[in-house]
């Protein structure tokens, strides 16, 4: 509804994970270039890690874009509540493989006869796995197992674990420790400093068709990184609400005042709600529902208050 108001073509903090959105911070470029050198390489298992809403999803579908215009079989799994033969079977569908049998033997036995032929006509074959944290044991240990399609100097199936930093945790567990050894190569996606968050806010803005004209105040971009503490979904979510505000007052300029408002719409007066808030944030492989998620926020709000006014008394005795 602003988007004439302020000259835009398309919405500029969508929180869907589209991969022409993609920033690349120095952090973004090693670990774009750590995925792709795995994958190239033919290192078998690359490993991805990061906060909740610091743009694991939006590297990864930029990942899958790019193999996809280098013709590279990709299979993507982004539920990771399954078990092991839903799991097969996905990933077989995902990568347009026939498999009429239910015999796990079977199936697998088809994989790499399929890898097999992929190998001998130069070509190779990349499974990623979104949201791996919650993967059962059972289900990681059969992905390890999938590392042992291989001829006798190369991986025939790549695979890149995405995950959320606990697990990282979990691949400590003895009774996950040969799959953490087969783990060549790790890379992370971190928040973002003040300079790449205006930077962030400008190419969004830019690439949402803006005529380079200030949208944003200096401090009001000062503002949206102490807030969000850097974190790319906290971002969108607060400029989101920052230019619907702004359209509500008919003022082309997002001042300081206006984000301090949303903050506190948002309870983010404090820097620890920007951590709770991205827990409770939509996942971003779903669409995007912004009624949705004022009603999760206004919710997590009235949590947090109460919180607050349970921990009063201990402060007083203190």
């Amino acid at each position: 509804m602003y988007k004439e108001f302020f000259g835009l073509r398309a919405n500029p903090f969508n929180v869907n994970p589209d991969p022409r959105y993609l920033f690349l911070t120095r952090h973004t470029e090693e670990a774009l270039a750590c995925l792709t050198y795995g994958i190239q390489s033919r290192k078998g298992f690359v490993l991805l890690t990061g906060e909740v809403g610091t743009g694991k999803t939006t590297l990864i579908n930029k990942l899958m874009e790019w193999l996809r215009l280098q013709q590279v079989a990709t299979a993507f799994i982004f539920n990771s509540r399954m078990d092991v033969p839903q799991f097969l079977d996905f990933m077989m569908a995902d990568f347009g493989i026939p498999c009429d049998t239910k015999s796990k033997s079977q199936l697998l036995q088809r994989l790499y006869n399929w890898l097999l032929d992929r190998y001998r006509a130069g070509e190779t074959a990349v499974l990623v796995i979104d949201e791996a944290q919650s993967l059962s044991d059972e289900v990681l240990e059969e992905i390890r197992m999938l590392t042992n399609l291989e001829t006798f100097t190369e991986k025939l199936l790549q695979i890149v674990l995405v995950g959320q930093p606990e697990l990282e945790q979990r691949l400590k567990q003895t009774q996950l420790r040969q799959l953490r050894q087969r783990l060549t190569l790790r890379a992370k996606t971190h928040p973002f400093n003040l300079e790449e968050t205006k930077s962030y806010i400008n190419q969004r803005l830019r690439i949402a068709g803006s005529n380079g004209e200030p949208i944003f105040e200096s401090d009001a971009t000062v503002a949206i990184f102490r807030y969000a503490l850097g974190i790319p979904r906290i971002i969108n979510l607060l400029c989101e609400h920052c230019l619907v505000s702004a359209f509500v007052d008919q003022t082309k300029m997002v001042s300081v005042e206006v984000v301090d408002s949303v903050a506190r719409d948002f309870d983010l007066a404090n820097g620890n709600a920007a951590s709770a808030m991205i827990a409770s944030a939509p996942p971003s492989s779903e669409k995007f529902d912004l009624v949705e998620a004022l009603r999760t926020l206004a919710t997590l709000a009235d949590r947090l208050r109460q919180s607050e006014q349970q921990d009063l008394p201990k402060e007083r005795k203190l």
